[in-house]
């Protein structure tokens, strides 16, 4: 199978052998025989057949050796990097990764003596600069939340490689449709599954991609934080996967075309896109992605946040992304709102700013829908981003 679509479909399947069913059967059981078998089945061991038959499927698109499928994409990158790290190290993460990431390196890495430091860029030099002696993982996000952040991965897998640190990214906003690190010299992959690979809005999941030898490490941990997904929500995924490709696609496409129409609109201060040749970073997209990925963000100059989010008619303002419906978010109201207003705006994140995650519907009505929110939406008195941002959950 040398196609993704093809894969897709195909990798990973679990032929019923009592009834020839070309769909991998869901195997419920939480309590399997021991006597006589060669290994111990249990889903907290991360080995039950629907659990490996998700992982296989995702090996084979992403290019891994091995893999572990989670109840969330924090799990997987807690237990990851808790599995790698001890107390007296230090990891590096990019400047403006994930706001539950950020939140996890400054509230919780501490409590374990573990260091952390934040880039202040997306260069190497950036990244040398915050390089220790006892540094153990640098942590990249790529394209990135909600900024759409580009970092080099051939950069980064090198600076790796050379001081014996481990390379970790969050390759959720590219899929393995769009973009595959391994390939690029990365050595571990985390996806936050509950998007792109479930991809419905209806599956919360997390999974970790890389060799033999960092999966059995982190196994090993997370067989005590207990982090496993049950085989009903393994089915869906699986289900999900086969249709992986096709949606991504057209993921892709809807977003560029809305996002080349949001950089020639007047009311947009900026669109963040690395699709756009005026994205800082495109070379470097174009170099090491196969697409851009269906996700944007935009700043408005002077339509009021919130009333421009309650004048969408088709577009849901939703937490989370990667859904077939097409759903948008203000992070400072959602992904990042657990950062200080100091922190948000150092990452460039303002009150206005919108991130859009594409679904497949028709692209043209998608952006006469933000046109008709914007036009309701400007120059309204009286917006209340800030007290409404104390009521919303983080994302």
């Amino acid at each position: 199978m040398k196609e993704k679509s093809t894969r897709c479909v195909h990798a990973g399947t679990i032929k019923d052998a009592a009834t020839k069913g070309v769909n991998t059967p869901i195997y419920t059981s939480t309590a399997y025989a021991y006597l006589d078998q060669p290994q111990q089945f249990y889903p907290r061991y991360f080995n039950v057949p629907n659990q490996q038959a998700v992982i296989e499927k995702l090996c084979v698109l992403e290019g891994s050796e091995s893999g572990l499928v989670f109840s969330s994409g924090m799990a997987a990158i807690t237990t990851t990097l808790l599995a790698h790290l001890q107390t007296g190290d230090h990891i590096v993460f990019q400047a403006g990764v994930y706001g539950g990431t950020h939140h996890f390196a400054v509230h919780e890495l501490g409590r374990y003596g573990i260091e952390h430091s934040f880039t202040e860029g997306t260069t190497r030099a950036d990244f040398e600069s915050e390089l220790r002696p006892n540094t153990k993982i640098i942590y990249v996000e790529t394209p990135s939340n909600p900024l759409l952040s580009i970092v080099d991965l051939d950069m980064v897998a090198a600076l790796a490689r050379e001081r014996n640190i481990m390379s970790v990214i969050d390759n959720t906003f590219a899929s393995p449709i769009n973009q595959n690190p391994l390939a690029l010299g990365i050595d571990v992959v985390i996806h936050s599954g509950t998007k792109y690979l479930g991809g419905h809005s209806d599956i919360c999941c997390g999974v970790v991609l890389a060799s033999d030898d960092v999966i059995a490490t982190v196994r090993h941990s997370s067989l005590s934080f207990g982090g496993s997904l049950n085989a009903e929500m393994c089915h869906l995924l699986e289900r999900s996967l086969k249709t992986l490709e096709l949606r991504v696609r057209r993921q892709n496409e809807n977003a560029l075309t809305i996002a080349l129409a949001l950089a020639k609109h007047d009311a947009i201060a900026r669109v963040f896109y690395p699709g756009l040749e005026s994205h800082t970073a495109h070379d470097i997209a174009r170099r090491q992605m196969s697409d851009y990925g269906g996700v944007l963000s935009f700043e408005l100059k002077d339509a009021a946040p919130t009333m421009f989010l309650n004048s969408l008619r088709l577009i849901q303002p939703a937490m989370s992304l990667g859904g077939i419906e097409t759903t948008i978010c203000q992070p400072a109201m959602t992904s990042h709102v657990k950062l200080t207003g100091d922190e948000r705006l150092k990452l460039g994140i303002t009150d206005g700013l919108m991130r859009l995650s594409v679904g497949i519907e028709d692209a043209q009505e998608l952006a006469a829908d933000i046109e008709q929110a914007i036009h309701n939406s400007q120059n309204t008195e009286g917006d209340n981003s800030e007290s409404q941002r104390s009521k919303t959950a983080r994302v």
